[in-house]
């Protein structure tokens, strides 16, 4: 499945290459061309300094130091989760703020760099250069701002949640007579503490029987869920995620939301309703709800305070991503863009009726190419004596050989692939330094449910830029890629059939089977609670 689109690539002709499309804002309105707003400020003496010092005393907030309340046992005690809860709240505050302030003072360099009196002693050059950079710089800072509200907008909903807890309890001992000690707290992601080091051993790896629930710790990542493109303001994307039905949708703003998809009213699908002035509105009895989750209109009936459940949601890069996870999201979502000097030709979504890491499997072993996919981008390709992938002592990603294509898993559920070409679906070359031409691939395997996995398909080339502008373009490679799934599908569904009886899928490892050993080992690792995740650089 890693070569989707060579089979299409050869009925193109000769490849052209395309220029770099010109940087744009994605801000509207805002004065100019290009989104910026040319404000001239002049300013004597020192006043400049003392407005500044007026609004960088809001900012002077003490870093909280991460701390952990002590507790003498493995589990902390209902006052102890809470002030937990309370840590939360106080670091997100503090990074919020820092993350306004980086904002406010990138707002003033563009002020100064368009400063009439400093235009004076630049450049054109010089000038393009500082906005251009300030203007990247500007708006990584509003980036890690929508973060901070989210990572906020989690705690709080943690803190509530915890507060619920600690009045249930209270309730509880307050009128219960026994008096003998009381059950353990129940333990969340935030309150559980390690007295000790989970050690890592080695273990035969067994993937076999039914599909167990997912592992609290494979949610806690950023996920990629929907291409932009896809996401129009009046459209609704349904999603399922970790057996959990969600929607996303568009707000007022146009920044996109990631509701659950179950109306508070009747349990309505809210999918199957429509979007009306950013707020997604049930089919059934009209209720809408905006972004966060919060009802903002009931129709026929008197107005309550109703919130359904909403995720952290964030766009980047042409991408909406979720956070399903009960910690607080990661302050980087990592960047999936193709590698300079590739185009993006196809952007491909398909439901599959598979377990996701099967699926990750299959995408992570390329030795099965010239036995499974005979009729489409393998075809014609000899076997060879012997396949390896090459990749450091500990890492995720490496080459083929003797294939020119290198690949690499990107946690939690990513897999990239670039493939060396010498003409429209033909290999040619050791390593795909040697060729000239390049088709790159990205695949996204959401886990949808036990046996279901969301794919999304990204296919970019660095040649034959023309094939972006041909009328159903698109309507190719989705064919092509239907049929390359399709000859990957008819094996995989036959294992997970296996699985579920019982059997072991990964049975016998050989040589070639290192990438995706290295991913079971990772996935089993991290859900084994152990801190320091085997083959990658830092914990993610």
């Amino acid at each position: 499945m890693t070569t989707t689109a060579l089979a299409a690539l050869s009925l193109l002709p000769a490849p052209l290459l395309r220029p770099r499309m010109p940087f744009s804002s994605s801000k509207k309105g805002s004065g100019g061309r290009n989104g910026f707003k040319v404000v001239a400020v002049f300013s004597e003496g020192e006043s400049g300094f003392e407005k500044r010092s007026s609004w960088e005393a809001i900012f002077d907030v003490e870093d909280p130091k991460p701390r952990i309340p002590h507790s003498e046992g493995k589990f902390l005690d209902v006052n102890q989760a809470l002030e937990v809860a309370m840590f939360d709240i106080q670091y997100c505050d503090w990074r919020a703020r820092q993350d306004l302030l980086s904002i406010m003072l990138l707002h003033e360099k563009v002020v100064d760099a368009l400063n009439p009196l400093a235009r004076e002693f630049k450049s054109i050059g010089t000038m393009k250069k500082e906005l251009a950079g300030l203007q990247e710089e500007l708006a990584q800072a509003h980036n890690e701002v929508h973060i901070s509200e989210a990572r906020v907008a989690a705690a709080l909903n943690k803190l509530a949640h915890m507060e619920k807890l600690v009045n249930v309890r209270l309730t509880e001992d307050k009128s219960s007579n026994d008096s003998g000690s009381d059950p353990p707290f129940p333990s969340t992601s935030s309150t559980y503490i390690e007295t000790s080091e989970v050690k890592s051993r080695k273990r035969g790896l067994n993937v076999s029987g039914p599909v167990k629930s997912y592992h609290p710790n494979l949610k806690n990542f950023w996920y990629p869920v929907a291409f932009s493109n896809d996401l129009k303001d009046d459209i609704m994307v349904p999603i399922d995620c970790f057996q959990q039905p969600w929607v996303i949708f568009r707000g007022k703003n146009g920044k996109p939301g990631c509701v659950q998809n179950t109306c508070a009213h009747r349990a309505c699908p809210l999918h199957l309703g429509t979007v009306n002035d950013g707020r997604i509105q049930c089919p059934y009895h009209g209720w809408e709800y905006s972004t966060d989750g919060k009802c903002e209109k009931m129709p026929s009936t008197k107005m309550i305070d109703v919130r359904i459940r909403s995720l952290p949601c964030f766009e980047q890069e042409g991408m909406i991503w979720i956070w399903p996870g009960e910690a607080p999201p990661s302050t980087v979502i990592p960047s999936l863009k193709p590698p300079p000097g590739f185009e993006i030709h196809a952007e491909i979504v398909m439901e599959l009726p598979i377990e996701h890491g099967l699926l990750l499997d299959n995408l992570l072993d390329l030795a099965h190419a010239p036995f499974t996919h005979t009729s489409t981008f393998a075809k014609g390709w000899s076997v060879p004596s012997l396949v390896k992938f090459l990749t450091p002592a500990s890492g995720l990603e490496g080459y083929w050989d003797p294939y020119p294509i290198d690949m690499e898993f990107r946690p939690p559920c990513i897999v990239f692939s670039t493939i060396g070409i010498a003409k429209p679906g033909k290999l040619k070359g050791k390593t795909t330094r040697q060729c000239s031409t390049h088709l790159h691939q990205l695949h996204v395997c959401l886990p949808s449910s036990g046996q279901k996995t969301r794919l999304l398909y990204r296919m970019s080339l660095d040649f034959a830029p023309f094939l972006r502008n041909i009328p159903f373009m698109h309507i190719l490679w989705m064919h092509f890629a239907e049929k390359v799934l399709n000859e990957d599908l008819r094996l995989v569904i036959g294992q997970q059939e296996r699985m579920l009886s019982g059997v072991n899928v990964w049975n016998m490892p050989v040589s070639y089977d290192k990438l995706g050993l290295r991913y079971r080992q990772w996935r089993d690792a991290l859900e084994s609670g152990v801190k320091k995740l085997p083959f990658v650089k830092q914990n993610m």
